[in-house]
């Protein structure tokens, strides 16, 4: 079944369309609040299409991104006893608290770590909020961190890009399913660890 070199050839088709910027803020935006899918998936192909663009991409995806941290900061803020319920009703209160246990321990250097690594921005965005973390540090720290995250990922795709768009194309359905396989099994072990 080639399910993921369609969703591959689609995406580069739309990375080429005229509202692909906006399409890559929005996503950004959204994903920095509550949306599951990083603006990565939109980044990498653009950048691979339009390595001219790299820099003014990874621009706008971090714009986007601390705005939307920005609102999960202040959805925390105001929003904490209806957070810590969906937490709770989630069955993510262990989550939660590991990620509070970090903001404690290591402050602004956990919300420069969630920034630039892959874990979900939105997590430590939200938690900082509820735990009232100094709003310009987190802002300034949470630019720095996507900003260099979002210009590495650009830059490495454009290097790439055009020479290993093929190779990409054509090891897609392994790289696809051997995602979702990985995420299944670090899932089981997760629930059976805990």
């Amino acid at each position: 079944m080639k399910l993921f070199e369609k969703i591959y050839d689609k995406t580069i088709e739309l990375s080429k369309h005229r509202l692909a910027a906006f399409w890559l803020s929005f996503v950004s935006f959204i994903e920095a609040i509550f949306f599951p899918i990083l603006p990565d998936v939109m980044l990498i192909p653009m950048s691979m299409s339009r390595p001219e663009n790299t820099f003014k991409y990874a621009v706008y995806t971090t714009i986007a991104s601390v705005l939307g941290g920005i609102v999960g900061y202040f959805i925390g803020v105001y929003a904490t006893d209806w957070v810590q319920g969906i937490i709770a009703n989630w069955g993510m209160q262990a989550n939660f608290d590991r990620a509070k246990m970090w903001f404690e321990t290591w402050g602004v250097a956990v919300v420069f770590l969630a920034g630039f690594s892959p874990i979900p921005f939105k997590v430590f965005t939200v938690c900082a909020g509820i735990l009232q973390m100094a709003f310009f540090p987190f802002v300034i720290t949470a630019a720095i961190s996507r900003f260099a995250r979002f210009i590495l990922v650009a830059k490495l795709s454009a290097w790439g890009g055009k020479k290993y768009e093929a190779r990409i194309r054509h090891s897609i359905e392994l790289i696809g399913w051997g995602t979702i396989v990985l995420a299944v099994v670090a899932y089981l072990i997760y629930k059976l660890l805990n």
